[in-house]
C-alpha cells in the first residue's frame, strides 16, 4: 500500500491582499503568489478581468477556507465609461456591435444615477462566468453562440459621477454586493443614454473587509526574487501576509482559552460561560492568543465548530 503523497510547499496561511496589474489573468496571480510563497494551497475571493487592475486578495493555505466571507463582501471600483460604442465583452477587448454620433451631457448621466443604485435587476455579460446548461458563458460567446442570461438582483449601495473629462467619457465610483458586473452598468447606461457605452478602464479599490492601504504590487513582490539568502526571501514575503482571521471581521468574535482551543481543534463543542457570552449566532469565529481556532455557531450555551484552523 503506498504511502500518501505529502504536499507540496509550506503550510503557511493568511491573506496576500495584490494589487494586479492590467493584462494579468486572476487565475495567473493566484498562481504566482502560490509560486513565489512557495505555499501548498492559494485561491482567491472573485475574479478580477484581466484588462482591470486593483484589489485581489490572495488566499493561502488554511485561509482558503474564509474564502466565501470576502466573496460575499462589498466591493467599490472606479471604472471609465467611453461613449459612442456597445461592443461584445462590453469593454476595450471586444469587437463593436453597436455605435452611436450620439454623446450624453453631463445632465443627463446624472439623472440616469438613481435608477441603478439600490436592489437593481442586471443581466450579465454575455462574456462572463455565468454557468448556462452546465456551460461557462464565456465559453460559448467564444463559440459565437449568443445565449439567453437570465437577470438577477445585485445590490448597488452607492454610484457617483466623478468627472466628464471630455464628451466621449464619463468617470465613476460604485460600492455595490456580490455578484455586480460593473462592465454590464457601462453597457446599460449607454442604452438608457442613446448612445451605447462600454468599459475602457476599471480597477477595485475595495475588498471588504480589506482596506485599500494594504494591497501589494505585484513588482513589489517579484522584485524579493532577487534576494539569492532563502529564509531571508520568505521572510520578506510573509512580512505582507495578514492573519487569517481578519476575513471574518464581520462575524461576532470570542476570545477563548488554549484548552477550549485544543478541545475545539478536536472538533468538540466548548461551553460558554460567564454574563457577556453571547447567546446564540448562526456563525461566529473563536480565537486563541490572536490567532483564528474555528469557526462555528453559538447556541444553548455552546461554540460548535463548523471549520477548524491548524
Amino acid at each position: 500500500m503506498s504511502k500518501p503523497r505529502k504536499p507540496k510547499g509550506r503550510p503557511i496561511s493568511g491573506w496576500l491582499i495584490l494589487d494586479k496589474p492590467v493584462d494579468f489573468g486572476s487565475t495567473e496571480a493566484v498562481s504566482k503568489i502560490k509560486w513565489l510563497f512557495n505555499a501548498q494551497k492559494a485561491g482567491h475571493a472573485g475574479t478580477l478581468d484581466p484588462l482591470a487592475s486593483g484589489m485581489l486578495p490572495i488566499a493561502l493555505g488554511d485561509a482558503t477556507k474564509t474564502v466565501p466571507y470576502v466573496m460575499d463582501g462589498r466591493k467599490i471600483y472606479e471604472f471609465t465609461v467611453t461613449w459612442g460604442e456597445e461592443r461584445s465583452t462590453d469593454d476595450l477587448e471586444g469587437d463593436v456591435t453597436q455605435s452611436s454620433d450620439q454623446r450624453p451631457s453631463e445632465e443627463a448621466i446624472r439623472a440616469l444615477l438613481p435608477n441603478y443604485t439600490g436592489t437593481i435587476s442586471q443581466i450579465p455579460p454575455q462574456f462572463s462566468a455565468i454557468k448556462i446548461d452546465g456551460n461557462r458563458a464565456y465559453d460559448l460567446a467564444r463559440e459565437g453562440e449568443v445565449v439567453e442570461i437570465p437577470s438577477r438582483e445585485v445590490e448597488v449601495f452607492r454610484l457617483t459621477l466623478l468627472a466628464c473629462p471630455d464628451a466621449n467619457t464619463a468617470h465613476f465610483e460604485v460600492e455595490c454586493g456580490k455578484g455586480t458586473y460593473v462592465r454590464a452598468l457601462a453597457r446599460d447606461f449607454g442604452r438608457d443614454l442613446g448612445c451605447y457605452g462600454h468599459i475602457s478602464q476599471l480597477r477595485r479599490s475595495f475588498v471588504a473587509p480589506f482596506a485599500e492601504e494594504v494591497m501589494v504590487p505585484l513588482a513589489t513582490l517579484t522584485a524579493l526574487e532577487a534576494i539569492e539568502d532563502r529564509d531571508e526571501r520568505i521572510a520578506a514575503l510573509d512580512a505582507f501576509l495578514i492573519d487569517t482571521g481578519e476575513a471574518l471581521s464581520a462575524l461576532p468574535h470570542i476570545v477563548i482559552s488554549d484548552d477550549q482551543a485544543h478541545r475545539l481543534k478536536m472538533g468538540n463543542p466548548i461551553l460558554l460561560r460567564g454574563r457577556d457570552a453571547p447567546v446564540a449566532e448562526s456563525e461566529a469565529y473563536a480565537t486563541a492568543r490572536g490567532k483564528l481556532i474555528a469557526i462555528g455557531e453559538i447556541g444553548e450555551g455552546e461554540f460548535r465548530p463548523k471549520r477548524v484552523f491548524a
